[in-house]
């Protein structure tokens, strides 16, 4: 398949792979993948903190609301004959293992940058398929607008359903426009890798120019519909978390600011960087033609 973007980052804009994953919770193996990648600006290569402090950075709060503990805790997912519901205004609805809905789709190395709402900020190389392909495989009805995403619940597995962090099941959603653009992939992967556990294993949705947290990780449910879905973070503080959430530097959290970023391997006292609009993916700017971006939040 031809590739549909192109890219302008390299291995050396990517935030250091020890930084990113625990790898003793790697997966062995290794996908399939064709080099693409992003447009707007170049990184300098990212200098990474120590090891110990930065290797399992990740919020993942089925398994705790600290940076550290989705490494720690992760490894209890049971990921084993994992199978996907779909369903809503489908042609094809039906439980699907994993292989069945994705075996045979294009995967594609995509390095993304990846854009916390804290305010700090990665260069990851995920390995995926374009969502589009997999809504084609299942067929889209013409009265779908939104496709809504849910993640896995083990209680017994996840010590922050077992504490009531937030509410669960995670839920997401984009407009079917969104969830159909090229940038829009459903990752399976980082480094060539089968994805580590806290990294959303085994499949996970990127949506790199949207904050991190609407970019569901180890999802069991897509379903097509004709309303507006709910969003966890949206429904606990829609103040603060937008449906929307399109990384914009000029419309601030309300508790800080998002014109800058903290890149995660800078070091210490590295400087911030600017955020920008749409996370440098410009070319998304016209799904939201005509829309307040401050009030689409």
């Amino acid at each position: 398949m031809a590739y549909r973007w192109k890219n302008d980052l390299t291995r050396a804009d990517v935030t250091p792979k020890s930084m990113w994953l625990n790898r003793r919770q790697i997966i062995a193996g290794a996908a399939g993948v064709g080099l693409v990648g992003s447009s707007a600006y170049a990184q300098d290569a990212l200098t990474p903190n120590s090891k110990s402090d930065i290797e399992s950075y990740n919020n993942f709060y089925e398994f705790g609301t600290g940076k550290e503990d989705p490494a720690r805790n992760a490894g209890k997912l049971d990921t084993s004959n994992w199978t996907i519901a779909v369903d809503g205004l489908v042609d094809n609805p039906g439980e699907y293992s994993l292989n069945d809905l994705i075996g045979g789709l294009t995967v594609e190395e995509r390095i993304y940058r990846f854009r916390c709402v804290e305010a700090w900020s990665m260069v990851v190389p995920w390995n995926g398929i374009e969502l589009a392909d997999i809504l084609d495989r299942v067929g889209v009805q013409s009265s779908a607008k939104y496709v809504a995403f849910e993640t896995v619940v083990q209680p017994e597995n996840m010590i922050g359903v077992q504490r009531n962090v937030i509410p669960f099941p995670y839920v997401e959603g984009l407009r079917l426009d969104e969830a159909r653009h090229p940038l829009t992939i459903m990752a399976t992967g980082i480094y060539g890798e089968p994805m580590a556990n806290q990294n959303g294993a085994p499949i996970r949705l990127v949506v790199p120019w949207k904050y991190g947290f609407k970019s569901i990780k180890s999802i069991v449910r897509i379903s097509l519909v004709d309303e507006q879905p709910p969003s966890t973070w949206n429904l606990i503080n829609a103040r603060e978390y937008g449906f929307y959430s399109n990384v914009n530097p000029n419309v601030s959290h309300p508790r800080w600011s998002q014109a800058t970023e903290r890149k995660i391997g800078g070091g210490l006292f590295a400087a911030r960087q600017d955020t920008l609009m749409f996370n440098g993916y410009d070319e998304v700017a016209g799904l939201y033609e005509g829309m307040d971006l401050a009030t689409f939040y």
